[in-house]
């Protein structure tokens, strides 16, 4: 197919379609959506190419081949497009190409960051405060996740909780930490479901209550966060046979309607 040699035409105005596409794909009707995103991305349309380069990422609705993946999403993001500059970020970061390298990962997340993507602003976080090729720099790495956190990002609201459980470049408070990790466990985040529950625990910025942190903490196994596996065995010793039943009756439930603690 025409899309698989890669060579977009110059830029211009692309007809719409996004919309189709983006339906296609959902359904799973990746035909369709290729043909689209073909079109839209051979009349220089950014945001399509970034969707092709994906597709070759993955392995969806074609077959996978990271080097047109490569190639795709390197221009998109060459143009501009935040969603192709991250995406572009996440390809270095896995090392889809045989190694990660972070190093080109930051510098595109950081592109990213700039125009707004939460997803980007939360990845330029996680590499600012891990220091895996660099030294951490712990006050960008919180203006970041705040920046994502205010989107939504939830994995931005767990991060910026253990910032301040670790006092790292903050000072130590169980209070804000409990805080966003409560934020980031409503939003459905295992990391800080995990975190709320230890929090419950010790009684650190929340109420104690093993119930509570039981049940936090069943939830964040159930979706394995490395967190919940840390710390269920040493919660669960220090439940009764009460405690044990209640949160499990409590886990089977949506968090929005456990009400408050007590």
């Amino acid at each position: 197919m025409f899309w698989r040699s890669a060579k977009p035409a110059a830029p211009s105005q692309p007809a719409g379609g996004h919309t189709e596409a983006q339906a296609a794909a959902s359904a799973g009707d990746y035909d369709t959506a290729l043909a689209i995103w073909n079109r839209l991305a051979h009349a220089g349309d950014a945001r399509a190419q970034a969707e092709i380069g994906q597709c070759f990422v993955q392995g969806w609705g074609v077959e996978r081949d990271v080097a047109l993946a490569k190639t795709w999403l390197h221009l998109s993001a060459k143009a501009g497009d935040p969603v192709g500059q991250r995406l572009l970020a996440d390809y270095h970061f896995n090392g889809e190409d045989g190694k990660p390298d972070r190093a080109i990962a930051e510098e595109w997340y950081a592109r990213a960051a700039r125009q707004g993507d939460a997803h980007a602003q939360d990845m330029l976080s996680w590499i600012l405060t891990d220091g895996d090729h660099r030294k951490p720099d712990y006050a960008q790495a919180r203006d970041w996740a705040l920046k994502a956190a205010a989107q939504g990002n939830a994995a931005a609201m767990t991060r910026l909780g253990l910032l301040h459980h670790n006092a790292l470049g903050v000072e130590r408070d169980p209070d804000e930490a409990a805080r966003w990790w409560q934020q980031s466990a409503l939003l459905g985040d295992a990391d800080g479901q995990a975190m709320l529950g230890v929090a419950h625990h010790l009684g650190a910025g929340v109420p104690k209550d093993n119930v509570r942190a039981l049940a936090w903490l069943t939830l964040a196994r159930k979706a394995r966060s490395p967190f919940a596996d840390r710390y269920y065995n040493g919660v669960l010793a220090t439940c009764t046979a009460d405690e044990r039943r209640r949160a499990e009756e409590m886990a089977y439930l949506a968090p929005e309607t456990w009400g408050e603690p007590a």
